[in-house]
């Protein structure tokens, strides 16, 4: 039996792109409360099924796949510049392939303004009359506001019309990160990406007894089943240790373990593998915004996909690889320089990026002495003095202790033969199967 929660998303899914989609309209069509209506629109907006726009509402929009999350939809250009619609509203679910900007003369301009694109651009009525006709969005920087003439053919195309009181140059770099953000992301593999679907996963209900776990453990050869209702909401996990010592005709729900960790669709897998990893879990159950189960993950699984995120390349640096890039090694001697962007508002060493290299350092040091991954449990930087910008600094780590899961290295910092910082780092080991 579907869940009210799961009927709604079906149903928003089955709508058609350019959709708009309200929260009474929902409740009364599907006989449900608003408040449900509200919960299952919200997670349909964060599995990108629609998207919410102020002073215009909600829409539906076609999902991204991982080959073309960097594309942005219309409507989520007007969320990045705090823009305003003011026409066109029905072309918001389309997707951008290029922007422009105009800042040439309007013949030169339009040479470069192509269908599917967005101008970028001020307050020049004719730039954005021509670039409707060429099928291109226009995005007006400056705050203006456009023609009435402008805002008829926008309706009659189905392009939007975006206003923004940013300038040009600022807009454009804002539409820019985003784009460069969403490149980063694409390499980030999530929970969603390695799920093994609900109607795949093994489960038991609260109402059952210990001999169906028995019966269930025979046919499959696992120990560990996540515990729902009839309406599929987690309640518990049950485990073999669970079992021991059980009457057969034991319910499930008193043996279960109640309350357990538990993940959502857009978990990355990284977050995934440190909680099940130090809380020493074989499987998680992923679950909806109502708690409902979705399916499971398997500690292999998660293992799996980590080696084969480090086998691909990646598309674009994040700060940690831009502060890392500076850190070069000679034996046991570390060095880097203090650069623009490992800075505070001080022009100093702050104290996110030292922590980001002492941890690299530790890192390196550690994987000398055993094979497999090292993941950095607790980092205390217990010592730092500001450190200017363009500073060499030499670091000297010492492994205090290593152990068959744990690691634990000092480190100490130097500049002109000074100590600025200290460190001490605790790491875990993690076997690559």
């Amino acid at each position: 039996m579907r869940t009210k929660h799961e009927q709604i998303l079906d149903y928003i899914k089955r709508l058609e792109i350019g959709d708009r989609i309200s929260v009474r309209q929902v409740a009364k069509d599907l006989g449900v409360s608003e408040g449900t209506a509200y919960r299952a629109i919200k997670e349909a907006e964060n599995q990108g099924y629609v998207s919410t726009i102020e002073r215009v509402g909600t829409i539906r929009i076609e999902k991204k796949h991982k080959g073309n999350i960097e594309k942005l939809t219309f409507a989520e250009v007007v969320n990045i510049v705090d823009g305003q619609v003011l026409g066109g509203r029905d072309g918001l679910h389309k997707t951008l392939h290029r922007f422009f900007i105009g800042a040439m003369r309007l013949e030169d301009m339009m040479r470069y303004v192509e269908a599917g694109g967005l101008l970028i651009v001020g307050n020049r009525d004719k730039a954005h009359e021509y670039a409707l006709k060429a099928g291109a969005a226009v995005l007006i920087t400056g705050g203006f506001d456009a023609s009435d003439e402008v805002k008829r053919l926008a309706d009659e195309l189905r392009l939007p019309v975006i206003s923004t009181s940013y300038d040009t140059f600022t807009t454009a770099a804002m539409i820019n990160r985003a784009i460069y953000d969403r490149l980063i992301k694409k390499e980030i593999i999530h929970v969603s990406d390695i799920l093994i679907p609900f109607e795949d996963t093994f489960y038991l209900y609260k109402d059952d007894t210990v001999r169906e776990w028995r019966r269930l453990n025979e046919e499959t050869g696992h120990s560990r089943y996540p515990v729902i209702d009839r309406d599929r909401r987690v309640h518990g996990i049950v485990t073999a240790k669970d079992i021991i010592g059980q009457e057969e005709e034991a319910p499930i729900e008193k043996v279960m373990t109640r309350d357990p960790i538990t993940v959502g669709l857009s978990t990355s897998v990284a977050a995934a593998a440190h909680r099940m990893i130090w809380e020493g879990i074989e499987c998680l159950p992923v679950v909806g915004e109502a708690k409902n189960l979705l399916g499971i993950i398997t500690r292999q699984d998660v293992l799996k996909a980590m080696q084969m995120i480090q086998k691909q390349p990646q598309v674009g640096e994040t700060i940690d690889d831009l502060i890392t890039a500076q850190l070069t090694e000679d034996g046991d001697l570390f060095r880097f320089t203090v650069a623009p962007q490992m800075t505070n508002h001080l022009g100093t060493l702050s104290h996110g990026a030292a922590a980001t290299v002492v941890a690299a350092v530790a890192g390196r040091l550690l994987r000398k002495q055993k094979k497999g991954d090292v993941v950095v449990e607790n980092i205390t930087l217990y010592f730092i003095k500001p450190v200017q910008i363009d500073s060499v600094i030499d670091i000297r780590p010492k492994i205090l202790d290593v152990t068959r899961r744990y690691g634990k290295v000092d480190i100490e910092m130097y500049h002109n033969d000074q100590t600025v910082g200290k460190a001490f780092i605790l790491a875990q080991f993690i076997d690559r199967y």
